[in-house]
């Protein structure tokens, strides 16, 4: 655990008790703290009372009187489309709102690292696509050539429980735009922008501020190394505003789109293979055509930025390479979960928006496409260029119809149920067929999460495969 630094003594406010919630109450306790607990939910303040926490309604009257902050989990609205009650009480009182986020970037570092001969260092990754795969592989990566590290934030354990880093730890989180919205603090030593497509919108009120929000990562204090994909403006703007010059170091490009030139540092793919330029050398490259972890360009762009924050924490190419060979891949990403009679089976359900379902289309060859769910907005129109590579589409959700009226020059089947959906597309799929569960869509009129959904996915192809 991280105890919570600069709050001995006081009471703090902590809202929502899920597991970044109930994570923040504990190291807030071992700080020297009085957290001063609340959830709507009654279930999980009994969780909470039955740890020794106070819980206390924040909705009364007066309730913000001697609270030196109040601690947010991120699913909890700050700002937009409304701020939560609890929320507006604390602005209005002038009590200060920060996350777990926050905390640990003020807690992190301890008396001990004056002893260490290198201080231990945060990688931080943001973007709307690739995160946790990109997150997953540094942690693989570094785990494989022996190094001290743990992975955090939105995969792996909550951020302030996590053990205290040793000499030459390193901590890797996978920060959301609700995380780097709110925190008070951000300070990695290393941040990284994998991409950019419109997510979230409501949450942020529009597209420039769901950007503002994965921005703040590179301008609460900046990191010492920045990491941007630029194959959306938003990279490009981004890259250029950090930059000091065409030779400044601190800053590494990232293209799964086209190879990359200057004197700057670059990695970049072309044709399944990876390359890192500096000073207009070429100076390591991988093939990444036959790492099975890591199929497709979205892929390849997120090696690209995993291959560059590992270069930064200073390990050699062939390193990297062996660490990117044994990758398993993350579960309901391009998941290859079955193949039989010449038919691949593929969960990317966590392709729950245009731009990450059009990726794993351009992934792979003839397709037979489950899709459809709760469409977010922006419509499907940014899906074309990867339906030559459908055969046909079979359509889930309660929307289902709806959805399928937006396929527009494609064989459609409208199948609501996932059941129904992978038992048609099993029974037309030929030799050289991929049956791929790429949704574009939100799962939450059908599951409760798009975990839920690739598991259900699974579960059906097995049933219908024995």
């Amino acid at each position: 655990m991280i105890p919570v630094a600069g709050f001995d003594g006081a009471k703090v406010a902590v809202l929502g008790l899920g597991r970044s919630g109930l994570s923040a109450a504990r190291a807030l306790r071992e700080g020297g703290a009085t957290p001063i607990v609340w959830d709507d939910n009654p279930a999980a303040r009994a969780i909470a009372e039955g740890e020794g926490f106070e819980v206390y309604d924040l909705n009364r009257e007066g309730a913000f009187e001697e609270i030196a902050s109040l601690i947010v989990s991120p699913g909890i609205p700050h700002l937009y489309p409304e701020p939560n009650k609890v929320i507006a009480a604390a602005y209005a009182a002038g009590v200060p709102v920060d996350n777990d986020i926050g905390l640990f970037f003020k807690s992190f570092a301890n008396g001990a690292w004056a002893n260490f001969d290198t201080p231990p260092r945060v990688v931080a990754v943001t973007g709307s696509n690739g995160k946790s795969t990109t997150s997953a592989l540094i942690d693989h990566v570094l785990e494989v050539a022996g190094k001290d590290v743990q992975l955090a934030g939105n995969i792996g354990r909550g951020v302030l429980d996590i053990d205290a880093p040793g000499d030459g730890g390193v901590v890797v989180l996978e920060l959301s735009s609700y995380q780097t919205e709110l925190a008070r603090a951000l300070t990695p030593d290393i941040a990284v922008f994998t991409n950019f497509s419109p997510d979230h919108l409501d949450r942020h009120a529009g597209i420039g501020g769901y950007f503002a929000a994965k921005r703040r990562l590179f301008a609460e204090g900046g990191p010492d190394r920045a990491i941007i994909g630029v194959d959306e403006p938003e990279g490009v703007f981004m890259a250029a505003q950090l930059s000091e010059g065409a030779t400044d170091d601190r800053l590494i490009k990232v293209s799964a789109e086209r190879k990359l030139t200057g004197p700057g540092w670059s990695v970049f793919t072309r044709k399944g293979f990876l390359s890192e330029y500096r000073k207009g050398r070429q100076i390591g490259s991988i093939d990444l055509r036959n790492i099975q972890g890591l199929p497709g360009s979205h892929n390849h762009q997120n090696a690209c930025a995993a291959y560059a924050a590992c270069r930064c924490l200073g390990l050699a190419p062939k390193l990297i390479e062996q660490g990117f060979a044994s990758f398993a891949g993350l579960p309901h990403r391009s998941q290859v979960i079955a193949q039989a009679e010449g038919v691949t089976y593929v969960n990317d359900s966590k392709a729950t928006n245009v731009d990450s379902a059009l990726k794993a289309l351009q992934a792979f060859d003839n397709i037979r496409w489950i899709c459809g769910g709760l469409e977010k907005e922006g419509g499907l129109d940014a899906l074309k260029p990867g339906l030559p590579n459908v055969r046909k589409a079979y359509v889930i959700g309660r929307e289902a119809a709806q959805f399928a009226l937006k396929l527009e020059g494609l064989e459609t089947e409208i199948c609501t149920s996932m059941e129904a959906a992978v038992a048609q597309a099993a029974q037309d799929a030929e030799k050289g067929d991929t049956v791929l569960l790429a949704p574009a869509a939100a799962s939450f009129d059908q599951y409760d999460s798009f975990e839920k959904r690739g598991d259900d996915f699974i579960a059906k192809v097995e049933r219908c495969l024995t």
